[in-house]
């Protein structure tokens, strides 16, 4: 029954990020399950995050008739610094970072902004795009999400907690797990350019690029879907460096 995928938000985490790419995997004969993090729980670190994608990739794996290593772990986002955990303490078939940070060992989560120059990449864009260039997060974000998506979000957000910000990235190296980056071309929050340069440095790995913005799941669902069901075709793992 096609392919099993485990959809991981990020900053927020809410499930319902997902809802619209769902469906359109599902309609290409696969099964995909969101996971809701703890991300308003202050007592809730990187390793509590991964107990709890961990629990939704077995429950996923157990309802299906695939075999344990048949699941892809799509990270979203923040979503980048958990769904490597995941890898370590299971076996997968592909993990893809999608807009996503993409972490060093023992880096935070909290220094992971200055190390790769997010601020100075987001705000270069702007200013190449004639755009101001203030810190207006939420059209950043926005910007190609369909307005009444956007605003039925508002219902669902969730504070996000600097708990897992704050821990080092606990593994030693990257698992080895094929990886496959996936960057929206209109991303303005991480731009396209950013995370080139960050997954040639970080994982070795060209990006593939994909249409929409930081939340392409939102705002090109289908598309989104296409891009993720091309990539099940295995390539080398590359490590951290």
């Amino acid at each position: 029954m096609g392919t099993p995928f485990l959809l991981v938000p990020g900053a927020g985490g809410r499930a319902w990020y997902w809802h619209r790419l769902v469906p359109e995997l599902e309609r290409r004969g696969h099964r995909a399950v969101a996971v809701d993090l703890p991300a308003d729980d202050d007592a809730a670190g990187l390793d509590a995050y991964a107990t709890v994608a961990t629990a939704a990739l077995d429950d996923l794996v157990a309802g299906g008739d695939g075999a344990d290593g048949d699941a892809v772990v799509v990270g979203q986002s923040m979503g980048g610094l958990t769904v490597p955990l995941v890898a370590a303490r299971r076996p997968v078939q592909l993990l893809v970072l999608l807009n996503a940070m993409v972490p060093r060992p023992g880096e935070t989560g909290g220094d992971w902004w200055a190390a790769v120059g997010q601020a100075a990449a987001r705000a270069g864009l702007a200013r190449a795009q004639g755009r101001p260039g203030d810190d207006d997060v939420e059209t950043d974000f926005s910007h190609d999400v369909p307005p009444e998506v956007w605003a039925a979000g508002a219902q669902h957000a969730e504070d996000q907690s600097g708990t897992p910000f704050g821990e080092p990235w606990p593994l030693s190296a990257w698992p080895d797990v094929p990886t496959r980056v996936l960057a929206g071309r209109d991303d303005r929050f991480f731009p396209l350019a950013l995370q080139r340069r960050v997954a040639r440095e970080r994982l070795g790995l060209d990006v593939d690029e994909v249409p929409g913005g930081h939340l392409c799941a939102l705002g090109r669902p289908a598309e989104l879907a296409d891009a993720l069901e091309a990539l099940l075709v295995p390539e080398p793992t590359r490590q951290v460096t």
